[in-house]
């Protein structure tokens, strides 16, 4: 069955290690992770988003989830990331995720409060661990959308946190989501006091969204084979490694394993223009996936602890 994920982050933030979350909405994706976990012995969150739901459809997700927790060999917890869509969070804590999140960061924070309280008390009674986030991080992936960042603010954190009972909470330091979060303007500065602060009133563990490294590499290997993405900076490995140490247990990928998984497959139906095999197309998919997953759990130190 799946970890309880509270648990899992409360334990990396007494270590100092943060627990990798990481995006699916298909089978080799979910693979190549597994696989790296199991390689490195790291405990893993597996997360959907809402428009992964929409796609594959709850029951194909939690069975697929179901069937890696079952085998593997380290904890895997299932989260759903970025709920806004108060059915599908509720059909989530149903359905036996381990934890769902609550993003009511785009209301005013009463609003915020009141939302994230009442998916709390919901879930809890079913054993679900909440993340609630307050700040907005800006960028754009999948259907989240936020204009510009808005600074997560230590007091407010601590009357969120103490008023809505949540497990975990989301902070804006300086990340973005998407690829082209820091396209032009360079690298990511992480607001490492700020940061420290949020910490010392909340005492919970804290989740960074939008901490993908974006590979010039991989970049490269995608634009070889077609793809047109621009220069894009993400958060460099030893920033996000100082964040860790001072109160992030939790770190969210999802723009390094979707260039990735992309630039596999050009490759793929670039050299084998012939082959019509998905098992073939998609095999190296999920193998670059893998060394993806590979990198971030190193980074983020969590090698060895599952």
């Amino acid at each position: 069955m799946f970890a309880d994920t509270k648990k899992l982050l409360e334990k990396a933030s007494a270590g100092k290690y943060a627990v990798g979350h990481f995006n699916f909405s298909n089978m080799e994706v979910l693979q190549g992770m597994v696989q790296a976990a199991e390689k490195l012995k790291a405990p893993v969150i597996l997360a959907t988003t809402e428009s992964a739901v929409q796609y594959a459809g709850m029951p194909y997700l939690v069975a697929l989830a179901k069937t890696a927790a079952q085998s593997a060999k380290v904890p895997l917890a299932l989260h759903l990331d970025h709920g806004t869509d108060m059915k599908i969070i509720r059909e989530a804590i149903h359905s036996g995720y381990s934890s769902v999140m609550i993003d009511a960061s785009h209301e005013p924070f009463e609003r915020n409060v009141r939302m994230t309280k009442k998916i709390v008390q919901l879930a809890h009674r079913q054993g679900v661990s909440v993340e609630a986030e307050l700040g907005t991080i800006g960028g754009a992936e999948d259907a989240v959308r936020a204009r510009k960042i808005l600074y997560t603010n230590p007091l407010k954190a601590q009357e969120f946190v103490e008023r809505t009972g949540c497990d975990f909470l989301a902070v804006a330091i300086g990340t973005s989501h998407g690829a082209y979060k820091f396209s032009g303007a360079g690298k990511a500065k992480l607001q490492l006091d700020l940061l420290q602060e949020i910490r010392k009133r909340t005492k919970i563990p804290l989740v960074l969204h939008g901490a993908s490294r974006v590979s010039p590499a991989l970049v490269q290997e995608a634009r070889k084979y077609g793809a047109r993405l621009k220069d894009a900076q993400g958060v460099p490995d030893a920033q996000l490694q100082q964040a860790i140490r001072q109160g992030i247990s939790k770190v969210n990928t999802d723009t390094d394993i979707r260039i990735a998984f992309d630039a596999a497959v050009r490759k793929t139906l670039h050299d084998q223009p012939k082959d019509i095999d998905p098992r073939h197309i998609l095999g190296p998919a999920r193998d670059a996936v893998q060394r993806v997953v590979e990198q971030r759990l190193r980074v983020l130190g969590s090698g060895g602890r599952g």
